[in-house]
């Protein structure tokens, strides 16, 4: 009898995925409610295991650096091209996912992230060793990061896509916070793993994060529910462009915060070094204590405000510009390592609360079939702050105060315009021109 109507609920599910009148509606309700909560299990150890990569390498390279003869623009520059590239990369795979399923295009961006990132160690490695040519590292490690740029973006936009098209709008802000929180809580561990598999070698934890991003690849392509591809039956180009009016206020609130949240993630660490006077092993320790309590401030942000208090998408926008304020102006009075981490936890407590508001306020904003393009889009936005990261560089040279002087100035005009503009201000309550969105329902049988 079990087995019957497991048959009969497939065949329920099949029958709605090739009907002609299937909508991204009905897609959502293709999965049952056990195989959503694995699906979020498996996204969210996927994005989990792409934070702790991006943490490690942030808290080693600026001391390895050093090391390799590399100044700060050539350090920024290396993210910078990688960005540049995942600007134009991120909306094409977000609209790729439209039409040949999220899956696919998650499984291409977690394997090049491995495949950059393990790329990416030995380089450095080679260059530290003297197998490499130094005139070849650097122009490697801006080759091998470009991988990154140009696939792993996909892994990112066609998660968030995933999500939307398996909640209605009055989940969406909590499942993006979800689905933002995995990275985060990737970066809070990252310094964890590097300092438990430093023992084996300083590139140990870059191998062992390149291994389970396969792993990770390997589960989505075993265990991530997708039955169809989202509109493989109906191909419609989409209408959606970066240029759209309804995503231009997002796409400049993006902006500004992507550049004002490179500021410490590039240079915190050359700023233990130089304003605390910190060696490079203690700067790299220290980098690592503040990046762990950025990202559990972050997590305390989406798991736990966002998930108890369900606070609207305007709402987390003002909330979080204001209090990332707060954070560079502390960099700019306090130069201390206990007011330091207070910046670091209030850094990833304001970003925490204003990245997933600003995404979900632009996802509410589009029709269920844009939802791959406009998380692509809206994508591009968050790697734009590191294309101006040798211009963060240079500006570190002229003073180690000047980035955090810009990032308050910058925070405190995105915070007013997320009070003021329109389109920020009553960002979510408008329904987009398509609103018959339902939530996710267990097919009957199945």
């Amino acid at each position: 009898m079990a087995d019957e109507q497991e048959r009969e609920g497939e065949s329920g599910r099949e029958a709605l995925a090739n009907s002609p009148l299937a909508t991204p509606h009905h897609y959502a309700q293709l999965t049952t409610p056990s195989e959503r909560k694995r699906a979020l299990v498996i996204l969210f150890c996927s994005l989990m295991c792409v934070g702790a990569g991006q943490s490690i390498l942030f808290a080693i390279l600026p001391p390895l650096s050093r090391k390799l003869g590399l100044s700060e623009v050539q350090v920024t520059t290396i993210f910078a091209v990688s960005a540049a590239i995942w600007v134009f990369s991120s909306p094409y795979w977000g609209a790729r996912s439209d039409h040949v399923g999220r899956k696919p295009i998650m499984l291409m961006g977690l394997i090049a992230f491995a495949v950059s990132f393990g790329l990416f160690a030995s380089v450095m490695l080679a260059g530290l060793n003297h197998l490499l040519p130094a005139l070849l590292v650097f122009p490697l490690m801006v080759v091998t990061r470009s991988i990154y740029g140009m696939l792993g973006s996909g892994t990112f936009v066609s998660a968030e896509a995933y999500v939307a098209d398996r909640t209605s709008r009055a989940e969406r802000t909590r499942w993006v916070a979800t689905i933002a929180a995995a990275f985060g809580l990737g970066t809070t561990v990252g310094p964890g793993i590097g300092s438990a598999l430093v023992v084996f070698g300083l590139f140990a934890p870059f191998y062992f994060v390149s291994i389970v991003a396969v792993l990770s690849a390997a589960a989505i392509w075993y265990f991530l529910p997708e039955r169809s591809r989202p509109r493989s039956k109906h191909p419609v180009e989409t209408r959606l462009k970066w240029h759209d009016r309804r995503l231009r206020p997002f796409l400049w609130f993006g902006f500004i915060l992507s550049t004002a949240g490179a500021i410490p993630i590039q240079t915190v660490a050359f700023f233990f070094m130089d304003v605390l006077h910190l060696k490079e092993s203690a700067a790299a320790q220290s980098v690592g204590i503040g990046l762990m309590v950025s990202s559990m401030a972050a997590l305390f942000s989406q798991l736990v405000l966002v998930q108890q208090f369900n606070p609207s998408a305007r709402t987390l926008m003002r909330w979080g510009t204001a209090i990332a304020v707060s954070s560079n102006v502390i960099f700019l009075i306090s130069h201390s390592f206990g007011p330091l981490m207070l910046a670091m936890a209030l850094s990833g407590l304001g970003f925490g609360m204003a990245r997933p508001g600003y995404a979900a306020a632009a996802s509410l904003s589009v029709s269920p079939d844009e939802q791959g393009a406009v998380a692509g889009v809206i994508g591009a936005t968050s790697a734009t702050g590191f294309i101006v990261g040798p211009a963060i560089g240079a500006l570190y040279e002229v003073s180690p105060l000047a980035p955090y002087m810009l990032g308050a100035v910058l925070m405190a005009g995105l915070f007013a315009y997320a009070r003021f503009s329109p389109a920020l201000r009553y960002a979510g309550m408008i329904s987009p021109e398509v609103t018959d969105e339902v939530p996710e329902t267990q097919v009957p049988n199945a």
